[in-house]
C-alpha cells in the first residue's frame, strides 16, 4: 500500500481525497498539512485522515510518504515539490505546476537526483473518450490534422479576483490563461502536440486585476494545421469547447469543467450527426466512442500509481508538462511584444524563461 500525504487543505484538496478513495487498496492518505493548523485538524477530522501537521519537514520526516499530493496556491508549488522530491517522494501537484520554464528545470533536476517523479494535475487527458481519440490520431485513422479551435470561455466575478492571490502575476502567474484555460490547452496540445508558432493578444477587459482576463491566440503547427485558442473569464454563458478538424472527421468535445464520453462526438464529412463511418461508407468501428470513465483526479491518480509500481514515467510529467508551459510562455510573450513567438525561441537568457508571464517572480 502506497502512503500518501496531502499538502494544503483548501477547496481543491477535496478532489484529491476523493481521488484517493477511488484508488482504495492501492494508496492510503495518512496525513495532511496546512499552515493553518486548526483548519488542517478540522479537515482531517472531516475526511478521516489520521494526522495533521503545519510544517513540511516535520511531516516528511515522520510519515516518510511514497506520494505527496500538493494542493496549495501556485506560488508555493516549486519550493514544495522540490523539497518532496529531495526526500524521494513522488509528487502529484495541482496546476499550474510552476511559474516558469526555469522553475520546471529546477523540478526536473530534483527528480533526476532523487529518482522520484513529479506529475502535474491535467485530469482532462484521463477521460476514456480523450484517450480513445488520442489513439485514433496516432493510428492515422482520422487523417491529417487541418484546423482546430480550443476555447475556455468561462465567467468569474470581481469577488473571485479579489481573493488574495487570484489574478496576480506573481501569485497566480496569470489570469484565465494560467488558471482556467490551462486544462483545455493541455488537452489540445496533448492531442495536437506539434505546435510551432504562437501569435497572441491578451487584455484586461472587465475586472480590476493585474493579469489578463482574456487571451486569444492563432497557432501554427509543424504539420501545417492552424488553430485558434481562446481563454476568457468574462463570458456569461460558460462553455469549454475543443474542435479538431481532420481530413476524414471532425472531433468535438463540448462541456464545462469535466468531460465525459457523451460530451464527445466524431463526425465524418457530409454527416450532420455523430457516426462510426468514414468517407465511402467504410465502417470503422474504432471510431465509435467507448463507454469509458469521465475525466477525474482519480483517473489520473490511478495512472500515476501504475507508473510508480511499474517503474516508469507517468503520462503528465517531464516534457509532457513542458510543452504546455512553453506554449503559455510563448502566448504571453507574443501578447506583450506584438510579435509571433516560435517554439524553442524562449531560452534561459529570456525574461519569459524566468517567468511564464514576463513579470519577475519572487
Amino acid at each position: 500500500m502506497n502512503r500518501a500525504v496531502l499538502v494544503g487543505t483548501g477547496s481543491i484538496a477535496r478532489q484529491h481525497v476523493a481521488a484517493v478513495a477511488e484508488c482504495t487498496g492501492r494508496v492510503e492518505l495518512v496525513a495532511a498539512l496546512d499552515l493553518d493548523r486548526a483548519r488542517c485538524e478540522t479537515f482531517c477530522a472531516q475526511h478521516g485522515i489520521p494526522r495533521a501537521y503545519d510544517d513540511l519537514d516535520t511531516l516528511l520526516a515522520a510519515e516518510r510518504p511514497d506520494l505527496v499530493l500538493i494542493c496549495t496556491p501556485p506560488a508555493s508549488h516549486t519550493r514544495l515539490t522540490v523539497r518532496c522530491l529531495e526526500v524521494g517522494a513522488w509528487v502529484l501537484c495541482e496546476k499550474p505546476l510552476c511559474g516558469s520554464l526555469a522553475d520546471l528545470d529546477q523540478i526536473d533536476a530534483a527528480a533526476r537526483r532523487s529518482g522520484a517523479v513529479c506529475s502535474s494535475v491535467v485530469q482532462n487527458r484521463f477521460s476514456g473518450a480523450a484517450r480513445h481519440v488520442k489513439q485514433l490520431i496516432e493510428a492515422g485513422e482520422l487523417g491529417r490534422p487541418l484546423v482546430g479551435h480550443c476555447a475556455t470561455t468561462w465567467h468569474r466575478t470581481q469577488a473571485y479576483y479579489d481573493v488574495a492571490w487570484h489574478g496576480r502575476w506573481q501569485e497566480a502567474f496569470g489570469g484565465p490563461t494560467m488558471q482556467l484555460g490551462i486544462h483545455t490547452m493541455d488537452l489540445f496540445l496533448w492531442l495536437w502536440p506539434d505546435w510551432a508558432q504562437v501569435f497572441a493578444s491578451a487584455a484586461t477587459l472587465d475586472h480590476r486585476m493585474e493579469a489578463e482576463d482574456v487571451s486569444v491566440a492563432v497557432v501554427h503547427h509543424a504539420s501545417g494545421a492552424l488553430t485558434t485558442v481562446v481563454n476568457s473569464a468574462v463570458s456569461p454563458r460558460q462553455e469549454t469547447r475543443l474542435r479538431l478538424d481532420f481530413q476524414h472527421a471532425t472531433v468535438e468535445a463540448v462541456y464545462l469543467y469535466r468531460n465525459t464520453t457523451p460530451d464527445w462526438q466524431i463526425t465524418p464529412p457530409a454527416q450532420a450527426a455523430p457516426s462510426t463511418t468514414v468517407p465511402g461508407d467504410t465502417v470503422a468501428p474504432r471510431m465509435a466512442l467507448p463507454d469509458a470513465p469521465a475525466a477525474s483526479h482519480g483517473a489520473q491518480l490511478a495512472e500515476l500509481i501504475d507508473a510508480m509500481e511499474q517503474g516508469r514515467r507517468p503520462l503528465a510529467s517531464g516534457d509532457e508538462v513542458r510543452r504546455t508551459l512553453e506554449f503559455c510562455s510563448a502566448l504571453y510573450k507574443s501578447s506583450s511584444t506584438g510579435q509571433p513567438v516560435r517554439r524553442g525561441a524562449i531560452t534561459p537568457d529570456d525574461a519569459y524563461y524566468r517567468s511564464v508571464n514576463g513579470h519577475p517572480l519572487t
